[in-house]
């Protein structure tokens, strides 16, 4: 199964020519899940080429999600070892694009679903395959909008290492553009220099980087504080014209309980003022995943603590709990590969997390679903 989900290229990127879409990897899912006595449903996205699935087994009020992302990030095929989109097995170890994150969950799941399709299930087991997660978050954004699918109690198959996780940080991107006027540079009047004040917004966010370090802090992440990373920066196009356009891209990982609203308006008092005193044109677009932290109540907490004998964790990469917690789901994130391994050439999943991962699934089935 792993071997055709590699195979099957579904890149998501804010880049338009790297994009694609995981259409045929949510056929082959729906395909196999079906097979097996799913009831399967399709959810196309408005991108045709993209779409989500949600697999059910059984009915009833409460129930388990397996979710995770079909999709995988871009990667440079020429620093791997080997084709990225062929599986590999070497060393103990499978290797391929998203064998780690995520492609490599579906497999073990369905592995561990199979001893219950006979047995007459008290709550359903509901299998949720998503677009986008890696670009926009465009699929987990469309399942909270339609309300659907319902549950109880979700898992999200991303990689940590088998240790549960109940929190992480959010994600704010943000994308700023300066719009100036270009002209000859031996006369500095001819134009107005975007560049220029790109430079005064660097200094406004290193400033507000700094503060958002010093005012807030939570110790159950490594990284305990509000995390901000100048990304890319592109501008002008020729040392003998006056930069007329500067464009740069940035996030900010907000700790749980921050008001991203509020973070936004503070990036926009800080920076838009500047249009005025500059004589310049200034957008700033935004894209957000919230953080996510699991209720101090929560089952899934207490349940993934005991079949897996570790304590709750946190992370600082986003995951789509949030938006399954926005459906009334108990979250927590699970899963076989190690982050270490993400979003790198040679990305590969140890074959000794294989047994462990399937044991865990089914005993937890098991409590959630019988």
């Amino acid at each position: 199964m792993l071997q055709q989900l590699i195979a099957s290229n579904s890149i998501s990127s804010v880049n338009p020519a790297l994009d694609k879409g995981n259409r045929e990897v949510i056929e082959i899912l729906a395909s196999w899940l079906n097979d097996l006595g799913f009831n399967t449903e399709i959810m196309p996205l408005a991108d045709p080429r993209k779409a989500n699935l949600i697999a059910t087994l059984g009915s009833g009020p409460g129930g388990l999600v397996l979710a995770g992302h079909t999709d995988t990030v871009p990667c440079d095929e020429k620093q791997w070892n080997n084709n990225p989109f062929k599986l590999i097995e070497k060393d103990q170890r499978l290797y391929g694009l998203g064998t780690c994150d995520m492609k490599g969950f579906f497999p073990l799941a369905i592995e561990a679903a199979k001893p219950f399709l006979d047995q007459p299930l008290k709550q359903p087991l509901i299998f949720l395959a998503t677009a986008d997660e890696e670009s926009s978050m465009m699929g987990a954004q469309a399942l909270a909008d339609a309300g659907k699918p319902k549950a109880r109690y979700a898992l999200i198959g991303e990689p940590t290492g088998m240790k549960p996780i109940s929190m992480h940080k959010g994600i704010m991107v943000e994308k700023l553009v300066i719009e100036g006027h270009s002209g000859h540079s031996s006369d500095p009047s001819l134009g107005i220099n975007a560049m220029e004040t790109m430079h005064k917004v660097l200094g406004e966010l290193l400033t507000l980087r700094n503060e958002l370090r010093d005012q807030h802090h939570n110790p159950l992440f490594t990284v305990d504080y509000p995390t901000m990373n100048l990304g890319c920066i592109h501008g002008g196009n020729n040392p003998n014209r006056i930069c007329g356009q500067c464009e740069l891209g940035f996030e900010i990982r907000p700790l749980p309980g921050m008001n991203m609203a509020a973070l936004q308006k503070t990036i926009s008092d800080r920076i838009l003022p500047l249009e005025q005193q500059d004589q310049v044109s200034i957008s700033i677009n935004h894209y957000h995943v919230p953080a996510y932290a699991a209720a101090p109540d929560s089952t899934m907490v207490e349940l993934c603590e005991s079949l897996t004998n570790h304590t709750c964790g946190s992370v600082s990469f986003a995951t789509e709990a949030p938006y399954l917690h926005q459906l009334g789901m108990d979250v927590i994130v699970l899963g076989p590969g190690n982050v270490a391994q993400a979003h790198q050439p040679d990305e590969y999943l140890a074959l000794d997390r294989i047994r462990p991962t399937i044991d865990f699934l089914t005993q937890l089935i098991g409590r959630c679903c019988l």
